[in-house]
């Protein structure tokens, strides 16, 4: 069991890792930067939720492992988008947007599924006591899942994601709420997977069919 888990933890840093790249990249911002971003990205909403269930220090800062892999991944980002922009006349040309665009979106998909589920495993295990809490569960799932990406967000001077576009914090509370329902009724390494691939095929859905929840378009 905890196996799955870690596998779904290396998945998670490594697409969020990606993510906060890929933004970083968009943003002009060096190859310190890029670094920066991505393992903020990676790690930031774990350690969110360790401070908020008292594990401290977080475990980003007791085990090197995943700010590791995000630096890696990081630079191994930076390097292939190096050699994709000098494939085109100007930066902001169709095909770099496209795959600029595509990446960021399935990698943020694929870290929202996997840290949702570990945001919910590692509460559950924390805090004994509450795991019967379904919206203590839920709300730690979400903000493990989320944490990361608000955070890369500020700090590219952007709103979070989560505020403006599509479907995103809402499809880690529904994957939350699957694991838990999934979790009494069948098992936890069903839960695991079920949850994850919940919230990755919303998320991927939301952003193809631009799912959006209601917002006044003010001055518009």
């Amino acid at each position: 069991m905890n196996d799955l888990i870690d596998i779904l933890d290396i998945i998670g840093v490594v697409a969020f890792a990606i993510s906060g790249a890929m933004t970083a990249i968009k943003k002009k911002m060096d190859l310190l930067g890029v670094c920066v971003l991505g393992i903020v990205t990676a790690v930031g909403g774990g350690i969110t939720r360790d401070v908020l269930l008292g594990n401290t220090p977080p475990s980003a800062f007791k085990d090197p492992r995943d700010v590791c892999i995000a630096a890696i991944i990081s630079c191994i980002v930076f390097g292939f988008m190096l050699i994709k922009a000098s494939e085109h006349i100007k930066e902001q040309s169709a095909g770099f947007v496209a795959l600029y665009e595509n990446v960021l979106m399935l990698s943020d998909a694929v870290g929202l599924g996997a840290f949702t589920v570990i945001g919910i495993d590692v509460a559950k295990k924390t805090v004994s006591d509450y795991n019967t809490n379904a919206f203590l569960l839920i709300f730690v799932g979400v903000i493990t899942g989320v944490g990361g990406g608000v955070l890369r967000d500020i700090m590219s001077g952007m709103i979070p994601y989560i505020f403006k576009k599509h479907i995103y914090a809402v499809a880690s509370a529904a994957g939350a709420g699957a694991y838990i329902v999934i979790d009494n009724y069948i098992g936890r390494n069903t839960a695991i997977v079920g949850c994850s691939v919940l919230v990755v095929v919303v998320r991927v859905l939301a952003a193809h069919f631009e799912w959006n929840l209601p917002k006044i378009k003010y001055g518009e």
